[in-house]
């Protein structure tokens, strides 16, 4: 009996003949799933802080415009300029920002599109924030 043969006769027989090429078929079903899952959590990532700035930005923008000497336009621009440095486009795409003041509240509206690893889906973000104004009152 040669060593080849005892080598042979040592290992199970089915498991060399059934199992062959087992692994391909493993990657071939698990990596679109492992894909899926990874570009999922990705794109929950990007969506959850696109929306992150944007309150950060409508609330920065509504204390803004609700100041006491403070106006709609300062909110706007307060906004802005918190977009920009949080990012601009490279976080909140299409940004736009949109803001009121009346005697008794300041509103701003911030829109844009979170960034996207899926193709063909662009998910909005739309965040507000509203305070009351500042003024001074007697007595």
């Amino acid at each position: 009996m040669s060593l080849r043969t005892a080598r042979l006769r040592a290992l199970p027989l089915v498991s060399i003949r059934s199992e062959r090429g087992s692994t391909s078929v493993q990657m071939v079903i698990l990596m679109p799933v492992l894909f899926s899952v990874m570009f999922l959590g990705l794109q929950a990532a990007l969506f959850y802080h696109a929306r992150t700035v944007a309150i950060a930005a409508a609330q920065q923008g509504a204390r803004a415009a609700g100041a006491e000497i403070g106006s709609a336009s300062d909110g706007i621009a307060a906004a802005t300029s918190f977009i920009a440095a949080a990012g601009g486009s490279d976080v909140l795409e299409n940004a736009s920002v949109s803001g009121s003041r009346s005697a008794t509240q300041a509103t701003v509206t911030v829109r844009g599109v979170a960034l996207s690893v899926i193709p063909g889906w662009s998910p909005m973000v739309r965040q507000s924030a509203t305070v009351p104004v500042e003024r001074i009152t007697t007595g």
